[in-house]
């Protein structure tokens, strides 16, 4: 194992990870809620994603799209929490270096990857909603293979430079890198060159990737609005919407939480390290666990599914 010391000249073949290095008690607390959390989310999104695979009924564009996003909610899940974990309960610190940026890749290109995929779904709405006659012929399956291939390509390209810039970086010292995960700027930090270039890369890629997606999707959002403002049978207003519902509050949940993770951040000297480890964590554990939660219980046709599915098995 490579030294933990901070003035060793050894080159890093592995990290440790220091989970809350101010409160590393919160550890035997937090346990229990986050492996409820992690369960929830996993079986929530697996419950989604079999009842979409076996119910006929679902085998339609938006809920592709959705399954898209369970997928993407699975593998964000599964790269972070289950080593938090092991922290956790077995004070499993190390981390090899091929591991640790590989986690990094994972998690800045499936990030915005999410991002996109609420883009492409309020598209979808717009679509259905703003020209509903028209639907068929442009949300095909076809459509939804081909969105699918440019969420993955166009942000794995944008974001692996980070995790490979990160890795070009010369770490000759310290390698305790204090944080539950391998958060680009926790391990920057332990090199011992300048990481300008990687940070400012981050910066511009970051804010380019989320900030196309939600522009996109306030302008799809506005103008729903604007047409539905216009329906004058009565009900239809209220209806149109609530097709809308389940799909606003998971970018509300998502922006919420990535916007106080972002805030934090900023303000961090006036907020405590192991504050913002936590929201980390939380961001990669709470979307997933609730996104699966709030289509099932508001959408009536995934809910029939998995009513079916439960009494066929019964």
């Amino acid at each position: 194992m490579a030294s933990p010391s901070n003035y060793s000249t050894a080159p890093v073949s592995e990290f440790l990870l220091i989970c809350f290095p101010n409160y590393q008690s919160w550890q035997h607390w937090l346990s229990l809620p986050l492996s409820l959390l992690f369960l929830l989310a996993m079986g929530a999104n697996a419950t989604l994603l079999i009842t979409i695979r076996l119910e006929a009924s679902l085998h339609e564009p938006m809920y592709y799209l959705l399954s898209l996003l369970s997928l993407l909610d699975i593998v964000l899940c599964l790269t972070v929490i289950p080593k938090v974990l092991a922290i956790f309960w077995f004070d499993l610190r190390s981390i090899s270096f091929s591991a640790c940026f590989l986690q990094m890749f994972i998690m800045n290109s499936f990030l915005p990857m999410e991002s996109c995929t609420f883009m492409v779904m309020a598209y979808d709405r717009y679509v259905a909603i703003c020209h509903p006659l028209r639907y068929p012929s442009i949300i095909t399956n076809q459509f939804v293979a081909k969105a699918s291939a440019f969420i993955v390509t166009r942000n794995a390209l944008l974001t692996a430079p980070i995790p490979i810039l990160t890795a070009q970086l010369h770490y000759c010292g310290k390698n305790v890198i204090e944080n539950c995960i391998c958060a680009n700027l926790s391990v920057s930090r332990l090199s011992c060159d300048n990481f300008t270039l990687n940070r400012i890369y981050q910066f511009v890629a970051g804010w380019t990737l989320l900030g196309s997606d939600f522009m996109l999707i306030f302008l799809s959002y506005t103008f729903i609005l604007r047409a539905v403002l216009r329906f004058k049978a009565e009900g239809a207003a209220v209806k149109a919407l609530s097709t809308c519902g389940s799909h606003f509050i998971l970018i509300l949940f998502f922006s919420t939480i990535l916007l106080v993770v972002v805030l934090t951040n900023v303000a961090r000297k006036s907020v405590p390290m192991d504050i913002l480890i936590l929201l980390n964590v939380l961001h990669h554990l709470i979307p997933p666990a609730l996104n699966p939660i709030v289509y099932g219980v508001r959408t009536k046709e995934i809910k029939q599914g998995m009513n079916k599915l439960l009494w066929k098995r019964m």
